[in-house]
């Protein structure tokens, strides 16, 4: 499925869940204080801003938040929250369209950037994260861990959730580091709703050195917002990466 598939109006209006899941505040103030920190009082970027669940909390912080967004569908649902003179919204993907400006901070929250399914694209969004920073900047990125260590031989997929109204899957492609996401929500009767989602996984070092060729140094990486120590059990990361000071 193309990413323009994926983030129809359909997935747009049933996005957004206000105060569970990926909008707890458990989960989401701990990131939106992590960024306004890295943002250091000059202007974010958000690659991926989406409807924005990140971007509006942080705008109401005081920082200035531009975004870029290929789903028109998922737009029009952040313009319910907030209007283009106070969040602006440039069309295009992350991995190549520019926004005007410059930027102290760019980051990716959730996973996005495994939505670009080809290494050269990600990159490339790399290098793009880099042109919008000012000397000194931060690109942020989260992600989660490929849980490759779970699969034994001749097994290609991972329950990474079961419970009474939901079942999540992934099903890997070792070959080309692909793996397909299976949403499986359950209502009061029989049928199930499915939605499915490609990604391409990163492991963390690959991840540094598209960093490295985007002429961008590994500052930090914990493993979640509040700073928890990194470790190899670990199931994602927020990696920071730094543009070096000067022109």
């Amino acid at each position: 499925m193309r990413q323009d598939e994926i983030w129809d109006a359909e997935t747009a209006r049933r996005y957004d869940t206000p105060g569970v899941g990926m909008f707890a505040p458990e989960v989401l103030d701990p990131a939106v204080d992590r960024l306004a920190q890295l943002a250091e009082d000059g202007r974010a970027l958000e690659f991926a801003i989406g409807t924005g669940r990140v971007a509006a909390p942080l705008a109401r912080r005081g920082v200035p938040v531009t975004g870029v967004e290929l789903s028109r569908p998922m737009i029009d649902r952040l313009r319910d929250k907030a209007d283009e003179e106070e969040i602006p919204v440039v069309v295009g993907d992350m991995a190549t369209t520019r926004a005007p400006g410059t930027f102290q901070l760019v980051y990716l929250v959730f996973n996005t950037i495994s939505n670009l399914l080809t290494q050269d694209e990600q990159v490339a969004c790399f290098r793009n994260a880099a042109r919008h920073l000012v000397p000194g900047g931060r690109f942020v990125v989260e992600l989660w861990v490929p849980e490759l260590r779970k699969l034994p031989p001749g097994q290609q997929a991972v329950v990474w959730q079961s419970d009474a109204d939901n079942i999540g899957l992934d099903t890997y492609d070792v070959l080309r580091q692909h793996v397909v996401s299976h949403h499986f929500r359950f209502g009061e009767g029989r049928e199930a709703r499915l939605g499915r989602s490609p990604h391409r996984y990163i492991w963390p070092s690959e991840l540094d050195l598209m960093a490295r060729l985007a002429g961008l140094e590994p500052e930090s990486r914990h493993a979640d917002w509040q700073g928890a120590e990194f470790t190899a059990e670990s199931r994602s990361h927020v990696s920071v990466y730094r543009r070096p000071p000067g022109p």
